[in-house]
């Protein structure tokens, strides 16, 4: 098994979270360079009915690393290669959500990764300059929906029981369609399924309960084994065709008793030409 891995350039973390005050909503705020992406769904807070919402973005280098990996023949061609998002829990000493499915989507819309750092106060607002946040997705220019704009399909899902798994989804038909550009790299939303996202309006069937808070590492961590990667995996082996190998029958139609015999000769773990 061969295995290659594409670490993220750009994420962020987004909502609409009332700040301290439980008036004002950090729905302009950045957390774009935060070393931890986060999501939640507070239902209930500030009032009976009050919701509040954080999503997270995540992009990869598509075009500019995995499809020249592959027209340079470093990965398999589509079909002998599957892609796995993978994200890494981050612990805290916060209340962890448990039995909930996160979706993964592919965003549809171009967004910028800012400079924000305040996952508290959420103090970092972009005053529609750099960055992205729950209502705008570049500067001055918004989501077409707050909360961020996504595909209807793919859809991709894990279940979480403890609450502090990791995340590891297969993403293959997506990530090809990246690479033939029949859609544009806009990068992965990450969100809590439909049901476990709060009941709202716009949101009917969602939940009356709280999933409070999730977190994973981010690009920006510390910890560079645990930042978001997306990993390519293929079968690397070489086999032979010994069982179809004979050396000549003369009850073969001739095409049959034409074979190629290949010697691997293995020095000190090297492959090495044979003397003469």
């Amino acid at each position: 098994m061969a295995i290659k891995r594409y670490f993220a350039t750009a994420d962020n973390t987004i909502t609409n979270a009332f700040k301290e005050d439980l008036s004002t909503r950090g729905t302009g705020s950045n957390m774009g360079q935060a070393d931890v992406l986060e999501v939640f769904s507070i239902y209930a807070q500030q009032s009976s009915t009050s919701t509040e919402t954080a999503r997270f973005l995540v992009q990869f280098p598509v075009l500019e690393q995995i499809k020249v990996d592959r027209d340079n023949d470093v990965l398999p061609a589509n079909g002998s290669v599957k892609f796995y998002l993978k994200l890494y829990n981050a612990k805290h000493p916060h209340t962890l959500p448990k039995n909930y499915k996160l979706d993964v989507l592919a965003v549809s819309a171009s967004w910028e990764e800012g400079n924000g750092l305040d996952m508290e106060g959420y103090t970092d607002e972009t005053f529609d300059k750099i960055g992205s946040n729950w209502v705008k997705r570049s500067g001055a220019t918004s989501w077409t929906s707050a909360g961020g704009d996504y595909h209807a399909s793919p859809v991709f899902t894990q279940s979480f029981d403890r609450g502090d798994e990791d995340l590891e989804v297969n993403v293959t038909s997506l990530v090809e369609q990246w690479i033939a550009t029949t859609k544009a790299n806009y990068g992965f939303g990450i969100k809590l399924s439909a049901s476990f996202e709060a009941s709202s309006s716009a949101n009917p069937s969602g939940s009356v309960f709280s999933y409070y808070t999730k977190k994973f590492f981010a690009r920006s961590s510390e910890f560079f084994f645990d930042r978001p990667v997306l990993e390519a995996r293929w079968d690397s082996s070489t086999r032979d065709n010994r069982g179809n190998f004979v050396i000549s029958s003369s009850a073969a139609p001739g095409s049959y008793n034409l074979n190629k015999l290949y010697l691997y000769n293995y020095i000190r773990g090297r492959l090495v030409d044979l003397s003469g």
